[in-house]
């Protein structure tokens, strides 16, 4: 993942943006991993594009984004190349996607996993992953103290 000692190119790839906290987790990851030192880009549908371009117009967070499908055929055709790429689901299309990604790239994949059924769309997972599982669909704080956690930025807070 990290070559020598400086992180690579991370990937967030974003679903329907029905669920309130993806847009909010979404932006404070990118305000994170970047801090690391992370090459970010954000893949999401128009909607997503959407709102990521009216809640962050000079692209302080989030410098990079693309399409989703063209992000996916860069990904299968092997030329993208993250080292890291974190999948938002709230659905079973999210979990598609994440499975895809999985499938063809070596990149640590986290499927972030969130809304009212996360924990039974969590138990439907059949690939191999890292997954983040929070029933958050409002209030995103409990979600992002899980991935606080998971890299390392929960022992930073103390």
């Amino acid at each position: 993942m990290e070559k020598g000692g400086v992180p690579g190119k991370a990937l967030l790839l974003l679903g329907c943006p029905e669920v309130p906290v993806q847009m909010g987790i979404a932006i404070y990851l990118c305000h994170r991993l970047r801090k690391d030192g992370w090459d970010v880009t954000v893949a999401g549908n128009p909607s997503v594009l959407h709102l990521i371009r009216v809640s962050d117009p000079a692209r302080h967070y989030v410098e990079r984004i693309m399409a989703l499908d063209r992000c996916m055929e860069k990904l299968i055709e092997g030329n993208a190349k993250p080292d890291l790429c974190l999948v938002f689901a709230h659905n079973d299309a999210g979990l598609s996607y994440a499975a895809t990604v999985a499938s063809v790239t070596p990149a640590r994949v986290v499927v972030i996993i969130f809304g009212r059924q996360a924990e039974e769309l969590a138990k439907t997972i059949e690939f191999p992953c890292e997954s983040i599982v929070e029933k958050a669909v409002h209030n995103p704080l409990a979600l992002r103290q899980k991935i606080d956690k998971v890299f390392g930025w929960a022992a930073l807070k103390r």
